[in-house]
């Protein structure tokens, strides 16, 4: 089943024209440059520096994988646009809230439980 599971999968690879293999080390490698970037826009903002730079940086390590497949990608149904749309603009709304907690946080603004 697991060998069902992985052809099936790599299939996708040849159906859309996009290797399965560098679009997840593409959306694993970005993980640790886009926690950074969060680090960064924190660190910027606890010191009132501008932020713009890391978030723009944030946003894209957010988005890469996805580059990729827009890039690389053919055929891709409208069906996972919409779905990968909906995913990011969750993940970005997620992202902000939980940003501009710990912003909040190292301000002193509100208490830590």
């Amino acid at each position: 089943m697991i060998e069902a599971i992985s052809d099936w999968f790599l299939s996708l690879g040849e159906t859309y024209g996009v290797n399965p293999w560098i679009f997840g080390a593409i959306y694993v490698g970005a993980i640790p440059f886009f926690i950074a970037s969060v680090g960064w826009i924190v660190k910027n903002a606890r010191s009132g520096e501008s932020t713009v730079l890391p978030t723009m940086l944030a946003g894209f390590f957010f988005v890469s994988a996805y580059i990729y497949l827009a890039i690389a990608g053919r055929n891709i149904p409208i069906w996972v646009w919409i779905f990968l749309a909906v995913l990011i603009v969750y993940g970005a709304v997620s992202q902000v809230r939980q940003t501009r907690k710990k912003i909040a946080e190292a301000k002193g603004d509100i208490d830590v439980e």
